[in-house]
């Protein structure tokens, strides 16, 4: 495993392993597998109900709690401090464990304008030593720019919807400006065709590397946290296999350019959507 250096001094895995919609002793399972295979970012949120799994997973594995990075988010509905500060304390009471390493909060939320007041919660909840490190998900640079104006503390990470056919050029020049590393969800591009792309089925047949090691090791040279998801070993294995191989200049060039205007999935805009 390699490890991006954060703003506040931690280190964080260079990628992690997505846990929705996982739950049940399935997901314990399956992130217990996931453990052993090497991934020591695992990546969860109080909405994806499993925050229990998580925890008794990592109780379960003989690796070492120091050496894991334990991510959970903030739902919208507690954006008020108040509800905020007892939301970190539940998540910590259902992963059964004595800090998170990193907490986002889930969506800005910006129709109902809490997510500063969430954001102070959190700043407070790291003072108390409950978080390790405080980031958010989903947010737009209009979003980073009042978090600083108005409490001075920029997010450490920022996991964003992006995907080859959606690779977020902007935000990622904004949040590497900011000191702020980009983590990817769906970084395969859940339901869409990006697995079956031409240009990747050819840059993988080169390297001979199946097209999600190519989209992986694409989003490592370029930065980019990927936390993908699989509940099959093998593709578990051959996910996290990304550092034993480079991509060349125009590899990185010709994937840079899949890019789509409408990539987005409907209706997941930040400035819009709504998440409870």
């Amino acid at each position: 495993m390699e490890f991006y250096q954060l703003s506040d001094g931690h280190t964080i895995p260079k990628i992690g392993f997505g846990t929705h919609p996982m739950r049940g002793q399935q997901a314990v399972e399956v992130m217990e597998s996931a453990l052993q295979k090497g991934y020591r970012l695992i990546d969860s949120a109080f909405n994806y109900d499993n925050e229990g799994s998580v925890g008794r997973a990592i109780r379960n594995t003989d690796v070492l709690r120091d050496e894991i990075t334990v991510t959970s988010k903030l739902p919208g509905r507690y954006h008020a401090y108040d509800l905020a500060t007892q939301a970190i304390e539940e998540s910590l009471y259902r992963l059964d464990l004595d800090h998170i390493d990193l907490y986002l909060i889930h969506w800005p939320n910006p129709l109902e304008n809490l997510y500063v007041e969430a954001w102070q919660a959190m700043i407070d909840a790291q003072e108390r030593g409950l978080i390790r490190s405080i980031g958010v998900s989903n947010f737009l640079p209009e979003h980073l720019k009042r978090l600083e104006e108005e409490t001075g503390v920029l997010p450490v990470v920022n996991q964003i919807e992006l995907n080859p056919y959606f690779n977020q050029a902007e935000q990622r020049s904004v949040d590497t400006k900011k000191g702020i590393i980009t983590q990817a969800w769906s970084p395969l591009g859940r339901a869409s065709s990006v697995l079956e792309e031409p240009i990747l089925l050819e840059i993988a047949h080169a390297h001979h590397r199946t097209v999600a090691q190519i989209i992986l090791r694409w989003m490592v040279q370029s930065d980019i946290l990927p936390i993908p998801k699989s509940s099959h070993s093998e593709r578990q294995a051959t996910n996290l296999d990304v550092f034993s191989f480079e991509l060349t200049p125009e590899e990185i060039a010709l994937v840079d350019q899949l890019h789509r205007p409408t990539g987005r999935r409907e209706g997941m805009h930040p400035s819009l959507h709504q998440e409870f």
